[in-house]
C-alpha cells in the first residue's frame, strides 16, 4: 500500500540508506498502573518511578514526537488522585516536547474517572473514542475496556463509528490505538481476558486505511498481524511479565520496562522498543561521527564502514 508523498515534511537530511526520513514519530507507552498516594503497586512495584524513567529516556533521545499514545491501564484501581499524578507526569513533559497526549482506556481504568481526570469532560460511562489527525495520519482510539469486567470487547455502536471513521481515507493512512490486543497470548490468563469477538472488528477493518495497530494490556513486548494488519504490543512501565519461564507459571518482574518508538514511512511502520533504564553504555557512535559519515558520497561511506578489514 502506498500513501501520496508529493509534499515532503520540511528540510530533512539526506539518508545514509535507502529509505527516506519517517514521516511521523509517535511514543507509545502502556500500562502505567499509577495508584494514589504513589502506593507501591502490589506492595513491590514502583509505578510513578517507571513513568518518570520513561520521559527521562524520552528527553535522553532528543525528539520531537508527533504524539505520545498511551494505550491503556493508566491507573490500576481507576483513582481520581491517580489520573491526576500521571497527569502531572506526562502532560509538561508532552508540553515540552510539542506533541499532543492520546489517552487509550484500559481494563483497570474507570471510563468516568478517566473523562474526567484526563479529558476534562463528564464522568460518563460511555467509551472513550477519539480522532487525532497528525498532520495527515489519523489516529483512532478504541475503548475495549468492559466496565466491571477485566476482559476486552467492541460493541457493535463503537464498530459502526469506527466504520463510518475509516470510509474515507486519511492522506497518510490510519492508526488504531487499543488496549487488548487483537492477537494470540501463549499465556493461559492472558487468553481468558482477551478482546472477545475479534472477527468483527476484522471485518470493519477490511478495506480500510488501517496501516497499524498499537496496544498494549500483556505486559511484554510482541507483534504480529490481524486481518493481514501490523500489531504492536508495547510492554509497560511499571512492571512486565517473565517470560523465561513456563507459560502456566508467567508472573510480573521489576525488569525489562520499556516503551515503543513509532516511526511512520510511506510504505511501512517501525516499532522499537526503548529500554527505560540506564545501563552502561559504548561511545563509538555520535554525532561527530555521523557528521563525518554525511560529508562522504555514497560509496565512499561502503568503504569506510562497510567493507571488512583483510584477515
Amino acid at each position: 500500500m502506498s500513501f501520496d508523498t508529493s509534499a515532503a515534511d520540511g528540510d530533512a537530511p539526506a539518508p545514509f540508506g535507502q529509505y527516506p526520513p519517517a514521516r511521523r514519530t509517535i511514543v507509545h507507552l502502556s500500562d502505567t498502573h499509577l495508584l494514589a498516594g504513589d502506593a507501591p503497586l502490589g506492595g513491590r512495584y514502583d509505578t510513578r518511578r517507571g513513568v518518570e524513567r520513561a520521559v527521562a529516556a524520552i528527553d535522553r533521545i532528543r525528539i520531537r514526537p508527533d504524539a505520545v499514545v498511551c494505550t491503556g491501564d493508566l491507573t490500576d484501581l481507576g483513582e481520581p488522585e491517580a489520573y491526576a499524578a500521571l497527569r502531572s507526569i506526562l502532560e509538561p513533559a508532552a508540553a515540552r516536547w510539542g506533541a499532543p497526549l492520546v489517552w487509550v482506556a484500559g481494563n483497570h481504568d474507570e471510563r468516568g474517572a478517566l473523562r474526567e481526570g484526563l479529558l476534562g469532560g463528564a464522568p460518563t460511562e460511555e467509551p472513550v473514542t477519539a480522532v487525532h489527525d497528525l498532520d495527515g495520519l489519523r489516529l483512532v482510539v478504541l475503548d475495549t475496556s468492559v466496565p466491571g469486567w477485566h476482559h476486552g470487547d467492541i460493541d457493535d455502536a463503537q464498530l459502526r463509528w469506527l466504520a463510518d471513521v475509516l470510509a474515507e481515507p486519511a492522506p497518510l493512512g490510519t492508526l488504531l490505538a487499543m488496549h487488548h490486543p487483537p492477537l494470540p497470548s501463549h499465556i493461559p490468563f492472558f487468553d481468558i481476558l482477551e478482546l472477545r469477538d475479534q472477527p468483527r472488528l476484522a471485518a470493519v477493518l477490511a478495506g480500510s486505511d488501517v496501516r497499524g495497530i498499537l496496544a498494549g494490556h500483556l505486559h511484554y513486548s510482541t507483534s504480529g498481524t490481524f486481518a493481514g494488519i501490523p500489531v504492536t504490543v508495547a510492554a509497560a512501565t511499571c512492571y512486565t511479565m517473565n517470560l523465561a519461564r513456563p507459560a502456566e507459571s508467567v508472573n510480573g518482574m521489576d525488569a525489562g520496562q520499556s516503551f515503543h518508538l513509532v516511526h511512520v514511512y510511506d510504505d511501512t511502520v517501525t516499532s522499537a522498543v526503548v529500554p527505560v533504564v540506564e545501563a552502561d553504555t559504548a561511545e563509538f557512535f555520535s554525532p561527530e561521527w555521523v557528521e563525518r559519515m554525511s560529508r562522504l558520497t555514497p560509496s565512499e561511506r561502503l568503504e569506510a564502514f562497510s567493507r571488512k578489514p583483510p584477515r
